[in-house]
């Protein structure tokens, strides 16, 4: 059972991924269908973004009240909707508002998910249980722009989309068929505005949760600066074809999904400060030698993507622990904790990849000295964590 539900929520989680990965790729032929300028692609994503992140405070909220199995399947049919308009878009227009409806219906899987977990699982069984989610979710972004570049070449973007809303309908069925409703009536929440917000601005107000929450976000925000960048990157800086995309992706996600099965094994063994530090320790170490090898080399594969790999190793060692960590604080209201972190995590995500990415993609040596910055941050954020109340779980 535990694997068929690993399994399901790990796919809910893919939903996100895929739809802002899988099209990467066709930038240049989307540009071209609407002879729009590469600023303009660049918003597709960047709405998507913002709108993704935007309800990733209510998904929790929403499932806390309304249950989890409800708030699944009405985003999924958004999303489907959305993806089959967005294959038949006419104008950029159009396209971007499918992009809109995509961002605000794709996060549900994710943030619900989490609160699943917390409500059928705690302690060491969680932390495991996520580490194998987040080890199979992240196949995800490493297949979806290699798949999107195949879709790309052989049918055109438009393909694209139609392959995502039939991953939404996948998913649709195996929620409606597989997955029981994990919160009793009972144990639901009222719909009350009033009541939300106030819980909202008492989240908002843990000094530990929210900057445990930016730890992470500034860490993955390493991870945004590259997908914002990564049609120019491969493209330009690597000077690889379009069809070549796993030279990133791999790197990035192998990374995740191989630290993400080592957090597993580390939850019993390891306090979740201790894995924390380790994980930190090896993005240090990445960041460093990304910016040493980009301030000696031209980039060129492999070198040029070797420090991603370890990057996001570490990444997935720390990212767990400290999501649980912070999560904790709340063990009644997991799913509107869970969506407050997530909503931090997706907007620092969203304002480093539409923002600060189109300042530094131009150049391997200003990406490489972003993630490094962005880490610093991280680590900030993570010390002044501990200056209240020990973090000891």
């Amino acid at each position: 059972m535990n694997i068929l539900l690993t399994l399901l929520l790990a796919g809910l989680s893919m939903v996100g991924p895929l739809a802002i990965d899988t099209y990467l790729p066709s930038f240049p032929a989307i540009a071209l269908t609407f002879d729009a300028s590469p600023m303009l692609i660049q918003q597709t994503l960047s709405m998507f973004l913002f709108c993704f992140a935007f309800m990733m405070l209510f998904y929790g909220t929403l499932s806390d009240s309304f249950g989890r199995r409800p708030v699944i399947l009405v985003s999924l049919v958004a999303y489907v909707a959305a993806s089959i308009v967005g294959a038949m878009a006419p104008s950029i227009g159009v396209l971007l508002a499918c992009r809109i409806v995509q961002g605000l219906a794709a996060g549900a899987g994710s943030v619900v998910g989490r609160a699943i977990v917390q409500d059928r699982f705690s302690g060491a069984a969680a932390q495991k249980m996520l580490s194998h989610i987040m080890m199979i979710f992240g196949l995800a972004p490493a297949i979806a722009p290699v798949l999107g570049g195949w879709l790309q070449v052989s049918f055109g973007w438009r393909s694209i989309f139609w392959f995502l809303s039939g991953f939404g309908i996948l998913m649709f069925i195996a929620v409606q068929r597989a997955l029981p409703e994990s919160l009793a009536i009972k144990d639901r929440h009222p719909f009350h505005l009033g009541v939300i917000a106030t819980n909202y601005w008492k989240v908002l107000c843990h000094h530990q949760f929210l900057l445990l929450s930016i730890a992470v976000g500034m860490s993955f925000a390493g991870v945004a600066l590259y997908i914002g960048s990564a049609a120019y990157f491969v493209m330009n800086i690597l000077h690889l074809p379009e069809t070549a995309f796993a030279w990133m992706f791999v790197p990035l996600i192998g990374g995740m999904v191989i630290g993400s099965a080592l957090s597993g094994k580390f939850a019993h063994k390891f306090s979740r400060p201790a894995q924390v530090w380790m994980g930190l320790a090896v993005m240090i170490a990445a960041g460093i030698f990304n910016v040493a090898y980009n301030s000696a080399f031209v980039a060129a594969v492999p070198y040029a993507v070797l420090p991603l790999f370890i990057y996001t190793f570490g990444l997935a060692l720390a990212m767990t622990p400290l999501s649980l960590i912070a999560l904790e604080y709340f063990p009644n209201n997991s799913g509107l904790a869970s969506s407050m972190q997530s909503f931090i995590q997706m907007l620092l995500f969203a304002l480093v990849s539409g923002l600060v990415a189109p300042l530094l993609f131009d150049s391997a040596l200003k990406l490489a000295w972003g993630v490094l910055a962005s880490l610093v941050l991280s680590v900030i954020a993570w010390l002044l964590a501990q200056t209240g109340k020990p973090v000891t779980h």
